[in-house]
C-alpha cells in the first residue's frame, strides 16, 4: 500500500513522465481547482480508483491567507485547504499522491489588489506573503506568474520584466523554505495569458534560455512546468479556443530540451479528439477548473428538478430554494464577468436581476454558481435539499461526487492515467 506521506516530489513524477514518453507508455496530469470539498472527494476517489496522482491547483482568489482576504472555497486559507484535502484523504483511506499546487500566485493575483491598482512593491509584498503561507502549509508546487499588471492593461509586458520578477520570487522562495529546512518544491512559471507573451515558439524558447542562465547565477532550481498557449480558452461554459496540435508539439519538445514538462492552462470543456490528442502531442499536464465547478452546479439543479417532482407528488411538504438561492447568489457574486463575452460583462446586478432575460440569468447561475457554494445561505438551501431527498432514499451528496467523477474520469480516460503511479514509481 502505497504511503501519500512518502510521495515522490512533484519535480520527479515529472522527469518520470518524460522518461515515460519515450517508451510510449507516458500520461498527461490533470492539474484540478478545488472547487469544493465535493471535488476534492470525487479527484481523490477517481486517483485512489485508477493509480494516478492528481494535483489541487488553488489560485489566490480560491485559496488565501485570511489576512490577504482568505479565499472563495470554503473560506479556505492555506492550512485548512490543506487540512480539508486531509480529511478527505483519511475518510476514504487514500493510498495514492496527491498534490497541493499553488495555481497563478504572485501580484496582482488577487482580483482586489488588481482592482485597487496597488502599486508595484505593495503587490509583490503581497504576493510573497502568499507564498510564505503557501510553503509553510506543505505546497509542493509554485506557480510564479508576475503577468497581470494593472498598469499595463491590454499591452504585452516585457519579457525581461516578466523574467526578473520571476527569478526574484523564485529566489524569494527557495530562501523563505531552506530556512524552515522544508524539502523541495516544485516551480511553474510563464502564463497562457497573452499579455505575458509568451505565445511564439520563438518568445517561448528565449524565454526558458534565459530563465536558465538567470537561475543557474543565483543557483536556484529549474522549473518543473512551463506554461505555453497550446490553443485552448474557456469563456462562459465552453471550451472555445482552437487546440493547436503542432504548436503544443512543439512547446513540449522544446521543454524537454531543459527537463521541464509543458503545462497547458485553460483545458476545460474540451472534446475526446483534442483530449485524446494530449498523449502524442507530449503534454505533461493540464489544467482544469471551472468545469468542475459548473458541474456541480448542474448537479445541485438536478437534484432540486427531483425535489420538485416529490412536492408535485405530495411526497414532501416544501422544496428547497436552492436554484433561486444560488441563482441570486451567483449574479451578485460578478465572477461571471471573467468569462462573459461582449457587453454582457458590462451590465449591472441590477440590470441582470431585473432584466427578465431568464437565458441570461441561467447563462450567469451555470457560469458562477460554484462561486457561492460557501455562503451561509446556499449551504443552508443544499441542507434541505439533501433532507428532503434523503427522505425518499437518494443520497445527495453522494450523487454530486459521482456527478462530478464523470467529466474527471473521461479526461483521465484519454490521458491515459490509469496506473500511471505505478508506472513512474517503478521507474
Amino acid at each position: 500500500m502505497k504511503n501519500i506521506m512518502k510521495k515522490l516530489p512533484i519535480k520527479t513524477v515529472v522527469e518520470n513522465l518524460l522518461e515515460l514518453q519515450k517508451t510510449g507508455d507516458s500520461a498527461t496530469l490533470l492539474g484540478i481547482g478545488p472547487m469544493s470539498k465535493n471535488c476534492v472527494q470525487a479527484t481523490l476517489e477517481l486517483s485512489k480508483e485508477d493509480d494516478y496522482p492528481v494535483m489541487f491547483i488553488a489560485s489566490r482568489n480560491q485559496v488565501d491567507s485570511d489576512e490577504l482576504g482568505g479565499g472563495y472555497v470554503n473560506g479556505w486559507n492555506q492550512f485548512t485547504f490543506a487540512k480539508a484535502v486531509e480529511e478527505v484523504a483519511n475518510e476514504i483511506n487514500y493510498d495514492n499522491m496527491y498534490y497541493l499546487c499553488r495555481d497563478h500566485g504572485g501580484p496582482w493575483q488577487r482580483d482586489k489588489e488588481r482592482n485597487d491598482h496597488l502599486p508595484i512593491d505593495i503587490a509583490m509584498e503581497l504576493g510573497k506573503k502568499s507564498y510564505v503561507a503557501d510553503i509553510e502549509a506543505g505546497f509542493d508546487l509554485l506557480m510564479i506568474d508576475p503577468t497581470k499588471d494593472p498598469f499595463e492593461v491590454g499591452k504585452v509586458i516585457p519579457l525581461d520584466v516578466v523574467l526578473s520578477r520571476t527569478v526574484d520570487l523564485i529566489e524569494f522562495c527557495e530562501i523563505e523554505r531552506k530556512k524552515r529546512n522544508l524539502p523541495e518544491i516544485g516551480y511553474e512559471v510563464g502564463t497562457e495569458e497573452t499579455n505575458g507573451g509568451l505565445t511564439s515558439t520563438e518568445t517561448y524558447e528565449t524565454f526558458i534560455t534565459q530563465l536558465k542562465e538567470e537561475l543557474e547565477k543565483r543557483d536556484l532550481p529549474m522549473p518543473t512546468f512551463i506554461v505555453g498557449q497550446t490553443g485552448t480558452l474557456t469563456r462562459k461554459t465552453e471550451q472555445v479556443g482552437t487546440f493547436n496540435f503542432k504548436n503544443a508539439y512543439d512547446l513540449a519538445q522544446m521543454a524537454k530540451k531543459y527537463g521541464v514538462g509543458l503545462k497547458e492552462h485553460n483545458g476545460d470543456y474540451l472534446d475526446d479528439v483534442t483530449l485524446l490528442e494530449h498523449i502524442p502531442s507530449e503534454i505533461t499536464a493540464t489544467n482544469v477548473a471551472p468545469q468542475y465547478g459548473t458541474e456541480e452546479t448542474r448537479a445541485y439543479l438536478n437534484l432540486a428538478s427531483v425535489e420538485a417532482r416529490l412536492v408535485e407528488n405530495n411526497l414532501i411538504e416544501k422544496a428547497s430554494n436552492i436554484r433561486e438561492t444560488l441563482l441570486v447568489h451567483a449574479i451578485k457574486s460578478e465572477r461571471w464577468r471573467k468569462w462573459m463575452v461582449g457587453d454582457q460583462k458590462d451590465l449591472t446586478v441590477d440590470q441582470i436581476l431585473n432584466s427578465g432575460d431568464t437565458a441570461l440569468q441561467e447563462d450567469i447561475l451555470d457560469i458562477a454558481g460554484h462561486y457561492t457554494f460557501n455562503d451561509d445561505e446556499v449551504k443552508k438551501e443544499i441542507e434541505i435539499l439533501y433532507n428532503n431527498l434523503a427522505s425518499h432514499n437518494i443520497n445527495g451528496k453522494r450523487y454530486v461526487v459521482d456527478h462530478i467523477k464523470r467529466p474527471i474520469r473521461d479526461y483521465a480516460e484519454c490521458y491515459n492515467l490509469k496506473g500511471v503511479t505505478t508506472r513512474i514509481t517503478s521507474l
